[in-house]
């Protein structure tokens, strides 16, 4: 009956800790991307009312593009990477585009249009931002542009809870480069280790854990929730 007792103690010793038990010392940081886990991104929306203005270089026929060849031929333009990391102003890219892509847009109308891939309506909560922050430090880590950079800091009220907000078109470098992650790191005043980084792209997420974070690749709210009780933050 003892040596019973005592295996059933040993066997209690060795059971894995559950689910929602700390397993590492709670970090000091959480980074978050923007778009995908905080903000919705609805590039039909955006980009309806700039492919009705697009039209072939090849077939002046007047045949419109749909919103999804327009967002395939802006992403492969050979200045996007420029448009993102701060080497073209907002003006100069508008203008490049209603050369490239034959656009008979304005500015106002263009900036509007490009503006809406932004969903006011949030994927996670304020509540959780305002939770975390009593815990630990928070910050925005985002490959964005000028514009959505501007639409972003006045018309939402979430980055009130991030007093560290790193953009590429500020930095002039973006994900998945060392530079953005170690930008963000440096301003936080925290070392890599102690660091966690959520985004929804797996190479984003893979980049910062060779830089030595921690880092949640983001599906869900309620599974990124589960994630960040693991780890004392929820």
């Amino acid at each position: 009956m003892a040596h019973q007792r005592r295996s059933k103690r040993e066997s209690l010793k060795t059971q894995a800790p559950l689910a929602d038990t700390p397993t590492a010392p709670t970090p000091k940081a959480v980074i978050f991307d923007i778009g995908r886990v905080i903000v919705r991104l609805d590039p039909k929306r955006a980009l309806g009312p700039i492919a009705k203005a697009m039209r072939t270089r090849a077939d002046q026929s007047a045949k419109q593009f749909s919103a999804e060849d327009a967002w395939d031929l802006i992403r492969a333009d050979p200045r996007w990477h420029d448009w993102q990391e701060g080497r073209m102003s907002s003006a100069e890219w508008h203008e490049h585009l209603m050369r490239r892509l034959n656009l008979s847009l304005s500015y106002r109308q263009f900036r509007d249009a490009w503006n809406l891939v932004l969903d006011p309506e949030l994927i996670l909560t304020e509540s959780l931002f305002a939770e975390l922050s009593t815990r630990c430090r928070l910050a925005l880590l985002s490959n964005t542009d000028p514009i959505h950079v501007e639409c972003l800091e006045q018309h939402f009220t979430f980055g009130r809870h991030f007093p560290v907000r790193i953009y590429s078109c500020n930095v002039g470098a973006s994900k998945p480069s060392p530079i953005i992650y170690g930008r963000a790191l440096e301003a936080l005043g925290v070392a890599a280790v102690e660091a966690v980084y959520v985004d929804d792209i797996q190479e984003f997420v893979d980049a910062a854990r060779e830089m030595g974070m921690d880092a949640i690749r983001f599906d869900t709210r309620d599974l990124l929730e589960d994630e960040l009780r693991r780890r004392g933050l929820c």
